[in-house]
């Protein structure tokens, strides 16, 4: 894999069990039938890399369950419970190894100390939500080793000033902050309230509340304010006027679904006359993979971005994030420009 860059990651969640499965898939397509085009891939190539140029050279956790196996193994493990895309994945040759508890200088010197030993060029961090410090830490240990930080939780790292300019100074991307998943319950929402104001009715009141089976879905029963907040933030930098609506991030956790997530939508509104105009919706997808169709895209954008010397926010990953440093300011000049930046 001479053409692939070196990607760590933090957190073997479902995340990256859903991305690490989804490249041996298309691996496995493209073996069979090298013309084969890639179901659920937005853009097959940023800056020269496809989706199967990821070489995986490090991943930390804290769960024992994990810690110690191969993460071909470690990505199946309780409670993960995304489901299996391929037969048998094949081992890695990475060793799941012990990642922050604290999040203290030590820790940060150590796992820094990997990431130069194993070559990283991206740090991808996908833990929990609701660990702002480890966060921090994981972002200091990637600016440390020289690597480009991709964040996928709504902590607040690549919107703090201090540490994107840090990042900015080393010329190291610097890639958060949450996901804009690939078809999710955010970019469905926006899309209805801006065809309602678009369309020139007046809304009423509007809400979207999610539920899950996954670890994800659990913790965020007790960590969802910043999640909500990150949402929100998708919606107000698009010029939507949140006042009148609510988002529950969690409003349950189900086990017996899953990794699928259920969102329902509510959009109430007036139009001629005063008459209502209403709008329920359910969308149903697979929570983890909508994830990953989108985590491939950043964490592309933030090794050729790294081998091009530009640091700091790359403008070609704000569609991809809810909450990215200065809002949604970009226009289509703005992301052409930016993926011609990144190289063929």
């Amino acid at each position: 894999m001479k053409d692939s860059f070196r990607l760590a990651v933090a957190g073997v969640g479902n995340n990256v069990a859903a991305l690490l499965q989804g490249i041996a898939f298309y691996r496995a397509l493209r073996l069979s039938d090298p013309s084969a085009a890639l179901p659920g891939v937005r853009v097959e190539t940023v800056g020269g890399l496809s989706v199967m140029n990821v070489h995986f050279v490090a991943a930390l956790d804290v769960a024992q369950a994990k810690v110690g196996r191969d993460l071909a193994e470690a990505v199946m493990a309780t409670p993960n419970n995304f489901p299996e895309l391929v037969p048998a994945l094949p081992p890695t040759g990475v060793v799941v190894e012990s990642g922050m508890m604290n999040g203290d200088p030590d820790e940060i010197a150590a796992v820094s100390e990997r990431l130069v030993s194993t070559g990283t060029e991206v740090l991808l961090y996908s833990l929990p939500t609701g660990r702002q410090r480890l966060a921090e830490s994981y972002a200091r240990a990637a600016l440390d080793a020289g690597a480009a930080f991709v964040n996928c939780t709504p902590e607040k790292v690549a919107r703090d000033d201090d540490l994107l300019k840090c990042f900015s100074d080393e010329n190291l991307p610097l890639i958060g902050d949450d996901l804009a998943s690939h078809l999710g319950a955010t970019v469905v929402h926006r899309a209805l309230l801006d065809l309602v104001t678009q369309r020139g009715l007046s809304l009423e009141g509007s809400y979207q509340v999610n539920l899950g089976g996954n670890e994800d879905f659990r913790n965020l029963r007790s960590h969802g304010s910043t999640k909500r907040e990150s949402k929100l933030n998708a919606m107000r930098d698009s010029g939507i006027d949140v006042e009148r609506v609510e988002v529950v991030p969690s409003g349950g956790h189900i086990g017996y679904i899953q990794d699928r997530k259920f969102c329902h939508i509510n959009i109430e509104s007036r139009g001629w006359g005063g008459t209502p105009a209403i709008i329920d919706l359910t969308l149903k997808v697979q929570d983890s993979s909508n994830a990953a169709g989108v985590i491939i895209d950043l964490v592309r954008i933030a090794a050729a971005g790294k081998r091009r010397g530009l640091g700091g926010a790359l403008v070609a990953s704000f569609p991809q994030l809810k909450s990215p440093p200065g809002g949604h300011r970009y226009t289509e000049d703005d992301l052409r420009v930016a993926y011609a930046e990144l190289g063929p």
